[in-house]
């Protein structure tokens, strides 16, 4: 009985150690540290001056509502794969290995379909991941205004 009890308070610390301990997202069997930008002023400003996005590391853009996105990479110095989900967090539309702009007039990168949150990662994480329409992202310690 004792080694019962045991095991399973190690269980639960282990379990507990794992969990992410800041904002996170899961898709694709791996877990990605995020920065949340849910105010007008975040969205706008993303990952522009970065010089670099460490790995399992992405930056997941929160809306008020569900609505074609369009995206460009003005000032954004790291290639980026973005990927659009509706409002059940399901992938809807993905744009990979998207250059970096440096020019006045840059492209914009739409979902062509409804959009409630975008999450950006390095460019190549979406293939690395074999992701597909319909992959579904996990979201954890975010506010829950996040969700829906």
């Amino acid at each position: 009985m004792r080694f019962r009890l045991l095991a399973a308070l190690c269980l639960s610390l282990l379990l507990l150690a794992c969990r992410p301990q800041g904002p996170a997202v899961e898709i694709g069997g791996r877990q990605f540290a995020v920065e949340v930008a849910d105010n007008d002023a975040e969205r706008q400003k993303g990952l522009m001056f970065r010089q670099k996005l460490p790995a399992n590391r992405g930056m997941l853009f929160v809306f008020p509502n569900q609505a074609p996105r369009a995206f460009w990479m003005k000032n954004t110095r790291i290639p980026l794969d973005i990927l659009y989900f509706d409002r059940d967090f399901k992938l809807v539309a993905q744009q990979r290995n998207v250059p970096p702009c440096h020019q006045r007039d840059c492209p914009s990168y739409p979902s062509g379909r409804p959009a409630r949150y975008v999450l950006e990662l390095n460019a190549g994480t979406a293939s690395e991941l074999g992701l597909k329409i319909g992959d579904r992202l996990t979201v954890h310690n975010v506010d829950t205004h996040v969700r829906r």
